[in-house]
């Protein structure tokens, strides 16, 4: 059997972010045909990246996970600094690119030692997002046996020089939608690399049910909802502007907002704020809502927008994300906008005839393209390359 080591920036039942969970259900999943392990930091949260957990090893649902110490909390003003040299007089330069992925953090070289001093003991190591420290910095030291799941989307970063060499890297690719295909190959001219695009398997519990949640946070008006991480770069800002706007001439519509908030949430009529919620909760809230909002744009996949769909609740997206557009025209099950005027054109779409249409096209498009089955198939045939 073979021993597969998933790298990843944080991961635990508390953390909340979408590449983190994604890493979670992928780590569980293959455990029942390989030996997995999770190599990560204690931080939980990323803002600051500082040490929450104090164990150096637990077991999550059956798999080991080791955690190292993260050495300096996320330096902003560094990272910005860095950030606008590279911008201002080019993005190439060894010195200033170090210093923009240690400051961005998590600065873990216990990891980096790990891996140096293990590698023999693992045959794959699967590095997953190509932002931070643990991927730039871990995987030229294993690239031969590398798999590399970047979740890369089209901000300003992926521009340094730092992440080039990354995406030609690897023995393998996993890309999570076609779209994120097309935009690394278009930008960094890596198709000899191996590759395949596979996104996630969606698993919903048997056990769903809106009455339970409304009677357990008293909502009782029809509403939208949004689950993960409250953050202006989420666009959760014009989220709440727009919706704010919008209820004054619909005053019957309320806002659900789940996840751990990382920017003051409006004290506004209409507006719930639930915090960080267990499992049940954002499933039964799901299940309760008119449709799931994310207004975000820069996703590579989204796992809160097909949770949505397999329990058969149409999404409203942001347009400018070309992945969330891409659900919404491939599966007919969900809507996307180009500013306030496309958000209210969209509403009038949830709230007319079509609307049990949509809800049965987003049902289907899961069944047909997100079963663990068929992602696993193509995810092990990465693994197994030689």
């Amino acid at each position: 059997m073979k021993r597969i080591a998933l790298v990843n920036q944080r991961y635990g039942l508390e953390v909340n972010g979408g590449s983190e969970y994604y890493t979670r259900l992928l780590a569980e999943k293959l455990a029942l045909d390989y030996e997995v392990e999770v190599l990560t930091t204690k931080a939980v949260s990323y803002d600051t990246w500082q040490n929450s957990y104090s164990c150096d090893e637990e077991m999550i649902h059956g798999v080991l996970v080791r955690r190292f110490p993260v050495e300096k909390t996320r330096n902003v003003l560094k990272q910005k600094a860095s950030g606008k040299l590279m911008s201002k007089f080019g993005l190439r330069g060894k010195a200033l690119n170090r210093a923009w992925v240690d400051a961005q953090g998590p600065y873990v070289p216990q990891l980096l030692k790990y891996i140096d001093e293990n590698a023999g003991n693992y045959d794959v190591f699967v590095f997953i997002t190509y932002l931070y420290y643990t991927t730039v910095w871990g995987m030229p030291k294993v690239s031969g046996k590398s798999v590399f799941i970047p979740t890369a989307h089209d901000e300003f970063c992926i521009y340094f020089d730092c992440y080039r060499e990354l995406f030609h890297m690897p023995k393998a690719i996993i890309y999570l939608t076609e779209e994120e295909r097309d935009f690394v190959r278009d930008l960094f001219h890596n198709g000899q690399v191996p590759h395949t695009v596979a996104g996630v398997g969606i698993d919903v519990p048997k056990d769903v049910k809106d009455g339970r949640f409304r009677e357990k946070y008293k909502v009782d008006r029809p509403f939208l909802i949004y689950t993960g991480r409250v953050d202006e770069n989420k666009g959760c800002e014009e989220m709440f502007r727009f919706f704010m706007n919008y209820r004054k001439e619909n005053p019957e519509m309320d806002l659900v907002v789940m996840g751990q908030a990382f920017m003051d949430i409006p004290k506004a009529e209409g507006i719930h704020y639930l915090g960080f919620v267990p499992e049940e909760d954002k499933f039964d809230g799901i299940k309760a809502a008119k449709a799931l909002w994310l207004p975000s744009q820069f996703e590579s996949l989204s796992i809160s927008v097909l949770e949505a769909m397999a329990l058969g609740k149409p999404v409203i997206v942001n347009g400018q994300c070309e992945v969330l557009k891409g659900h919404c025209v491939k599966s007919g099950g969900g809507v996307f906008y180009m500013g306030y005027g496309g958000f209210l054109d969209g509403m009038g779409r949830l709230y007319g005839k079509d609307y049990e249409k949509l809800c049965r096209n987003a049902k289907e498009y899961i069944q047909e393209y997100f079963t663990w089955e068929k992602i696993l198939d193509k995810v092990g045939a990465m693994i197994e390359i030689p």
